[in-house]
């Protein structure tokens, strides 16, 4: 691929989206998948694996801090918090704000996300992979929380989509092993797709999540990477309170917290809840 070629992704058959490449800052193929970071003029860094959008520049911080933010401050008194994927570097980024939790593990498959993404994507993680409460552990996802004697508060699947090594981020075994790593109150949230095309990603993940947790739903954002409509991010606890907090409790924790953020306030946390009603017939459908 050279310079003003276009890239296309192939995520869905029939149906995609294109990106001109302006440079290659970036292509290997690791034991594990085909990595490729792009300068493009209207989202800047892109990278993608095996032919997927993963993240850009211009839109990430919509995704990361929902997939952050939402679940912490739903907590309230989160210590330990586990993240799952997110070698880009970016969910550490907004994990590490929160200045109350005392550890961060990060679970990364492949070493090799993380070397380049530092280098191609710097903005990412600006400075967290140095945050002292941080540890990285190079491990298959289900492997460590299936194996683990360690507690966390908030666990967070920052997945690929369930293709390739993302595939058993997706599983009744992932899952389980999620469950007996969470302390009691903790929260387990994950990355489930676009629900207008991927619906039976979101089912799939709702009825495997339900034999573990009390309270499974989904929360939702509209992230322009990811066309189609809104991305779902699953959501599992076995305390339906913490689902619906009200907004000025969550308000008075996001002051207290001293964040600064671009997409996440305490009115759209409060909203992320409410999902379409197409999605939630299909849930009924499948009860």
């Amino acid at each position: 691929m050279t310079q003003n070629e276009m890239w296309f992704e192939t995520l869905h058959p029939g149906f995609g989206q294109y990106f001109t490449v302006d440079d290659v800052l970036y292509r290997e193929k690791t034991a594990h998948q085909d990595l490729i970071i792009f300068q493009n003029a209207a989202f800047g860094r892109v990278m993608a694996l095996d032919g997927v959008v993963q993240t850009t520049e211009r839109d990430e911080f919509i995704y990361h801090e929902m997939m952050t933010h939402v679940p912490l401050l739903a907590h309230g008194a989160a210590k330990k918090v586990l993240i799952i994927g997110g070698g880009d570097g970016a969910m550490l980024r907004e994990v590490s704000r929160h200045t109350a939790i005392e550890q961060i593990t990060m679970v990364e498959i492949d070493a090799g996300v993380v070397t380049f993404c530092k280098q191609y994507l710097p903005n990412h993680s600006a400075g967290a992979y140095d945050d002292p409460r941080f540890n990285l552990v190079i491990d298959d996802g289900v492997n460590f929380v299936t194996q683990t004697d360690e507690k966390f508060d908030v666990i967070i699947s920052d997945c690929t989509d369930p293709v390739g090594p993302g595939e058993s981020l997706f599983t009744s075994e992932f899952y389980a092993g999620c469950k007996r790593a969470l302390n009691e109150n903790g929260i387990f949230v994950a990355q489930n797709g676009v629900c207008f095309l991927q619906q039976d990603e979101a089912l799939n993940s709702h009825r495997k999540l339900s034999h573990y947790f009390s309270d499974v739903s989904f929360y939702q954002a509209a992230i322009p990477t990811y066309y189609g409509g809104i991305m779902t991010f699953a959501w599992a606890s076995d305390n339906p309170a913490l689902r619906q907090l009200d907004a000025a409790i969550l308000q008075h924790r996001f002051t207290a917290a001293g964040l600064n953020c671009r997409y996440y306030n305490a009115a759209i946390h409060t909203g992320s809840f409410a999902l379409p009603q197409y999605l939630l017939n299909a849930l009924a459908d499948q009860a």
